[in-house]
């Protein structure tokens, strides 16, 4: 086997390293090449759900994940100028729908450490940390990558490129895809905390927070183990300079202002970045496919990127072995980006957005309405069945599967 005879993965985070691991498992020779010289202990994405849990489980992961994280079969909507707990939906009226009826919140660089883990027994993988890809020149035949490791530079050719090298992608750019859309004008501020919010005001795991002047999403994840460490997160005034929005008197005077109580919060964890909401315009450039943050981004209201993305990694691992292994013509690859960026726009995108909305409305009757609307959904089973469903990812799911089907 020569080094023209594998697929190579720009990007070890969890979406390369779970694509990397379908193909593998399906008899494709595949290397993954991540910039970073160790898997990241990235504090973002956590929440993983059902439609997502199915495909892990597919892969042998599901359980190491639910072990390294928490259970959360519930969320909650809250009105935080008045304090009301407008409504919550139980993932249980899903059990007839799915073999995981509720969410797991496991941290993404744990669920990357598991697919690593899994990746690392396969005899025709292999993983090159420290391998930066910082150039591509497409071919007829294949793709040549340019790598940098170390002061070394070389260069390797293969049939198909997967770039899940993130939302600033090289893969994407060098391969001259437009990334579609919009980029909010405030940063969203994520501050960690010791503090049981559970215990000490009865929110559940994932809980979601209304305010006209400044929503909050606060969520638990498991961390290095009990009692765990929730984390919230704000928007912020774009006028604000980082230095001040970081600081302590503002970082304590936020959560007061959310959560107000005696003494200062022990916080273990600060973050400003910026968020965005954008599609490629196509995930297949002839031998170059994208997935994960480098086919789309968006807000994380309601945990849907790294869903969408780990997705991706399944679809098209599943697509391109077919082809791979000569079983269908690379016409199954314009499948993989019809079915994911359909999705992706109608789903992750138009629900991310809408969440989004939800939270932040500023007129009282428009705020009104929402919380009319989410009571009555949670007060009727088959439309709260409906909004689980959606929320789930179960219908973009079950979408994707129906699209080009006979």
């Amino acid at each position: 086997m020569t080094e023209k005879d594998r697929v190579i993965i720009s990007g070890g985070g969890p979406v390369g390293l779970i694509c990397a691991l379908g193909l593998a498992r399906q008899d494709v020779p595949v290397t993954v090449l991540e910039r970073n010289e160790d898997l990241l202990d990235d504090p973002r994405a956590a929440t993983t759900h059902p439609a997502t849990l199915e495909l892990l489980d597919e892969l042998g992961l599901e359980e190491e994940v639910r072990a390294a994280g928490l259970v959360a079969p519930v969320f909650q909507f809250w009105d935080r100028t008045s304090g009301e707990l407008i409504a919550e939906f139980d993932h249980a009226l899903l059990s007839e729908e799915t073999r995981f009826p509720y969410v797991v919140q496991c941290e993404q660089f744990k669920t990357a450490r598991i697919a690593l883990s899994h990746l690392q027994r396969e005899p025709n993988a292999e993983v090159l940390f420290g391998h930066e890809v910082t150039g591509i020149a497409e071919g007829e035949d294949g793709v040549t990558v340019t790598v940098r490791n170390g002061e070394r530079s070389f260069t390797r050719t293969t049939p198909y490129l997967v770039g899940a090298d993130g939302g600033r992608s090289l893969v994407r750019k060098s391969a001259g895809i437009e990334f579609e859309g919009f980029t909010f004008l405030e940063q969203f501020l994520v501050l960690t905390t010791p503090f049981d919010f559970q215990s000490w005001r009865g929110y559940s795991y994932r809980s979601y927070f209304a305010d006209p002047q400044e929503w909050c999403n606060c969520f638990k994840v498991a961390a290095d183990g009990p009692p765990g460490l929730w984390r919230t997160v704000y928007p912020t005034d774009p006028q604000q300079q980082e230095d001040d929005l970081l600081s302590d008197a503002a970082v304590q005077a936020r959560l007061q202002k959310f959560f107000p109580k005696d003494g200062d919060y022990e916080v273990v964890h600060r973050n400003l970045y910026r968020v965005h909401q954008r599609v490629a315009k196509t995930f297949r450039k002839k031998r170059v496919l994208l997935a994960g943050d480098a086919a789309h981004v968006n807000n994380p209201i309601g945990g849907m990127g790294l869903n969408g993305g780990i997705q991706d990694a399944v679809n098209l691992a599943g697509k391109l072995a077919e082809v791979w292994q000569g079983r269908a013509t690379d016409a199954l690859l314009d499948l993989y980006d019809l079915q994911r960026r359909t999705v992706t726009t109608e789903f992750v995108q138009a629900q991310t957005i809408q969440n989004k909305k939800r939270l932040e409305a500023r007129d009282e009757a428009t705020r009104q309405a929402n919380f009319r609307d989410l009571r009555e959904t949670a007060g009727d089973p088959e439309r709260a069945k409906a909004f689980l469903m959606r929320a789930s990812m179960l219908d973009a799911e079950r979408r994707a599967a129906a699209l080009g089907a006979p």
